[in-house]
């Protein structure tokens, strides 16, 4: 059934998975509504389904405080990447004021136990499963184990993300005797991660499935496995596993920048693991619910929330030099323009400064083409330039092109995938701890990889020579590139890669480049400890730009994670321990 996994649409028994867990205590131990008898549950079938169950929770349910995909929420607008947007009411992660009874920290919560509890459930069953009359064979068994074994590892690791301590829950006969309910976050629960992982990673085939390619593989549970150890600045047990990676032959980098994020190339050969979505007449299983929050009010999005923007800051970061290559230092990049306050009636010229070509496939902008939707006439396709300035999001919609892959609504929802890892964010990885281990020139090598493909790849096309009413029959001449592009590898002996310092510059600013309103910029910032640092300097630059931001000041030592969910805490009193810096802050 080609990208999708077949049981959605054989196993009704999915629905089980699928409903709302309650944030208290129970959603540990429930038993969720509408689940089948135990000895349905228990047959093979339904062990398949209630595992299929648990892939669907990768989506989460929340677009807002959940976020589980794309992490838009904790990783990309409390960074310099993007802002909140519009609606004055939900901006506290932005100025980093959220409180215990924020209701985003309690839908991340819940996304993430709702997604566990999935799998400790398929993990139960499959024990019954082994104990009955009609056992899955041995091997699929195992496998089972393994695809069940790494969900509860992801889902805890994306709590992990945003909450210091988390309790890490397995299923009742693994905890006994301790309740599940009665599990203290004590820790980052590291290693309850990385046991859950290894498992995944001695038991998964070695290689993504034909006919079901969201099921997790090997090597999606490396790459797992690697994040987890950047993350904890474990270099050294990081880097065999994306040896392996790299050297399994399995992967390589697909052509187009783009085809990382459109519909057509999904699953492609770059794509390590990819969290599925699809629509149909008459249901979805968007991963983004949907373009509703992150796209502008212009035709592609039916009126779209107008939420997720880029940031003034992301954009000059896409300026490049006249040999094609970034600016590192903020400081010595030029102001470009930008509509902010301009209406779309009004005359703008876009900047003629040279740009990453990834910036058009990344930033929705005045005067490119959006995606094939049209020309981008600026303020009428943005709902609030005030609170979130006068770009958009491109990553999350689907070329005009593709809208026939979409048998529901007109881009409001979209079946668009989700490349949760792909082979850049583990050739960047690898220059990091290359850097990290002295070679220089290694690093250079991938980091050029990355760069090569990007200028090989088509740059967004049609040039637009109208300056005004850009929503009423715009000049393009559509065999331009729309802007001024130029991107070349880092030359031999270039001052990029001639010492420490300067080479960590060069692959932390292609992992930003390369991965931009992605969701990983701040807890990249958090793990290179330089939070403090870039984001204090943004929140002085940005005001300049944007009010939003005046009076806030980013504390590294308070700021760097979010609270518990103050009703997780009391009804879990005695267990769960409130994050100190937010102990006597106000409900």
């Amino acid at each position: 059934m080609g990208k999708h996994l077949r049981y959605f649409s054989v196993l009704s028994l999915l629905i089980a998975a699928l409903v709302s867990y309650s944030c208290s205590e129970e959603f540990l131990i429930k038993e969720p509504r509408g689940v089948a008898a135990g000895f349905v549950i228990s047959s093979p079938d339904g062990v398949e389904a209630v595992l299929i169950g648990a892939y669907a929770s990768l989506r989460g349910r929340s677009m807002f405080g959940g976020a589980l995909c794309t992490d838009w929420m904790y990783g990309s607008i409390t960074s310099d990447d993007s802002y909140f947007g519009p609606y004055a009411t939900f901006p506290p992660l932005e100025r980093y004021e959220v409180t215990p009874s924020h209701p985003y920290v309690s839908q991340r919560w819940q996304d993430c136990y709702n997604g566990v509890a999935g799998a400790n459930r398929t993990l139960e069953q499959l024990a019954e499963n082994l104990k009955g009359n009609n056992p899955i064979p041995v091997q699929r068994a195992l496998q089972i184990e393994a695809e069940a074994k790494f969900l509860r590892a992801w889902f805890h690791f994306q709590a992990n993300k945003v909450f210091e301590k988390i309790p890490y829950i397995k299923t009742k006969a693994e905890l006994h005797p301790l309740l599940p309910e009665m599990v203290p976050n004590s820790d980052p629960a590291w290693d309850s991660i990385e046991e859950d992982l290894q498992f995944a990673i001695d038991n998964l085939p070695a290689s993504r499935s034909s006919t079901e390619p969201g099921r997790v593989h090997k090597y999606a549970a490396e790459a797992v496995m690697a994040h987890a150890y950047m993350y904890q600045n474990e270099l050294s047990l990081a880097r065999p596993l994306l040896d392996d990676i790299i050297n399994s032959g399995l992967f390589e980098l697909a052509p187009e920048f783009y085809y990382n994020y459109d519909m057509t190339h999904e699953n492609n050969s770059e794509s390590i693991f990819e969290i599925q979505a699809a629509t149909t007449p008459t249901a979805q299983t968007s991963i983004y619910p949907a373009g509703g929050a992150f796209f502008q009010k212009g035709p592609a999005s039916c009126g779209g929330w107008g939420c997720f923007q880029p940031s003034q800051c992301l954009f000059e970061a896409f300026q490049v030099t006249g040999d094609g290559l970034p600016v590192h230092e903020i400081e010595n990049r030029e102001p470009l323009a930008h509509d902010q306050g301009i209406a779309s009636s009004g005359t703008f010229v876009p900047t003629g400064h040279l740009l990453d070509p990834r910036v058009d496939w990344t930033i929705a902008r005045r005067g490119i083409d959006f995606l094939g939707w049209g020309i981008n006439p600026g303020n009428d396709w943005i709902r609030e330039q005030y609170w979130g300035g006068p770009y958009m999001t491109k990553k999350y919609m689907h070329l005009k092109s593709e809208q026939v892959l979409n048998n529901y609504g007109t881009g409001f929802y979209n079946g668009k995938n989700y490349r949760m890892y792909r082979l850049t964010n583990i050739l960047l990885w690898r220059a990091e701890i290359a850097v990290e281990d002295g070679d220089l020139e290694l690093a250079r090598s991938l980091v050029n990889q990355v760069r090569n493909r990007a200028k090989n790849s088509t740059p967004v096309m049609g040039l637009c020579t109208s300056y005004e009413n850009l929503g009423k029959d715009p000049v393009v001449d559509w065999t331009q590139p729309a802007a001024n592009y130029k991107i070349e590898p880092y030359p031999e002996g270039h001052v990029a890669f001639t010492n420490k310092e300067e080479a960590r510059k060069a692959v932390r600013m292609e992992i930003r480049l390369e991965f931009a309103t992605e969701g990983h910029r701040f807890f990249d910032l958090r793990r290179w400890e330089i939070d403090d640092e870039v984001l204090n300097d943004f929140i002085v630059r940005d005001i300049a730009f944007r009010w939003f931001m005046t009076g806030t000041v980013y504390d590294p030592e308070k700021h760097d994670y979010w609270p518990l969910p103050r009703q997780a805490v009391e009804e879990q009193k005695g267990v769960l321990e409130q994050d100190p810096d937010y102990v006597n802050v106000p409900y």
